[in-house]
């Protein structure tokens, strides 16, 4: 399918269906529908093109309304936060991109978080519009994150992720309790918790739908560094697990309770690192295995930290 709008500075465009309504142009949608962007603004970025129809039409201010019709248009944040953390591609073939994500940055565009995205940077820096994750990690995650490079193949690759067939071992400096047996396997069933940011384990007698297992590295006083292999991949699945066997991961300000903050504090990085990843290509039939180069915080930093 032909998109009417090419990817700019690393973002493709959006796509909206117009729903039946009582608008009597798309302007005075739009000005509803994006409350955050001025009518002003609505206006200059049709006037400069930037919002088109499936034909590639260029649709200005005095457009009139018609559900059921497609708009293009470039997302855009204004002010967006800049995060003072790079990324590192750690391996790159005609097949795959895999980088090193630093702590805080997204892998994706979403919410206040456009440019300042793993895949935007990647898009840019790499010049391959047809860029697209494998997987993601949460944003407090650092670690590894593969690409594909091309469309044809994407699909072959996303759907190790659905059977399963994909190897992934995380560290974590974490609490550390006297009397927890590891190694352990650990299953709960995780559903969504009452606040959205939180995920929980329910206490029905359903089956387990998350698997993680737990072993112990090494011990630095009232942490423990942890290796983390999930079988499934639920959200926040490592950071639950850990949470609820009471040794929450250091920093974790979701888990086990959530502390929300009006500015985010960079110096309290989340202890989780995706370390390694590994998997056969369903292309080439060729192992594939990659290792961080990141390294966590040690013990001497966290000591000072306070649960």
């Amino acid at each position: 399918m032909t998109v009417p709008l090419p990817v700019r500075d690393g973002v493709g465009p959006s796509v909206i269906v117009l729903p039946r309504g009582h608008w009597h142009t798309i302007l005075d949608f739009l000005d509803e529908k994006f409350p955050q962007v001025s009518r002003q603004e609505i206006v200059a970025r049709m006037q400069r093109g930037d919002i088109r129809d499936a034909n590639g039409a260029a649709v200005y201010a005095d457009a009139r309304y018609r559900a059921e019709i497609k708009l293009y248009y470039y997302r855009e944040i204004i002010d967006e936060i800049r995060l003072p953390f790079m990324e590192e591609v750690v391996f790159e073939d005609e097949l795959l991109v895999v980088a090193d994500k630093p702590h805080f940055l997204p892998v994706t565009p979403g919410g206040r978080y456009l440019q300042e995205t793993l895949l935007v940077r990647l898009k840019r820096k790499l010049g391959i519009d047809a860029l697209a994750p494998m997987h993601r990690i949460d944003r407090e995650t650092a670690g590894l994150v593969v690409f594909t490079k091309q469309s044809a193949t994407r699909g072959r690759y996303q759907s190790l992720f659905e059977r399963r067939e994909v190897f992934k071992m995380y560290e974590a400096w974490a609490g550390w309790r006297e009397g927890l047996a590891l190694p352990m396997i650990y299953r709960s069933r995780i559903e969504q918790g009452h606040h959205f940011m939180q995920m929980q384990e329910s206490d029905s007698p359903s089956e387990p739908n998350s698997e993680t297992l737990i072993s112990l590295i090494d011990r630095a006083g009232p942490f423990g560094r942890y290796a983390l292999t999930p079988k499934t991949g639920k959200k926040h699945q490592l950071r639950l697990h850990l949470a609820a066997l009471g040794i929450p991961i250091v920093n974790d300000q979701i888990y086990p309770i959530h502390r929300p903050s009006v500015e985010e504090d960079f110096s309290r990085p989340l202890q989780l690192l995706a370390a390694q990843i590994s998997f056969n290509d369903p292309v080439t039939g060729a192992p594939r295995e990659f290792s961080t180069k990141i390294k966590l915080a040690g013990p001497t930093s966290l000591l000072g930290h306070r649960k």
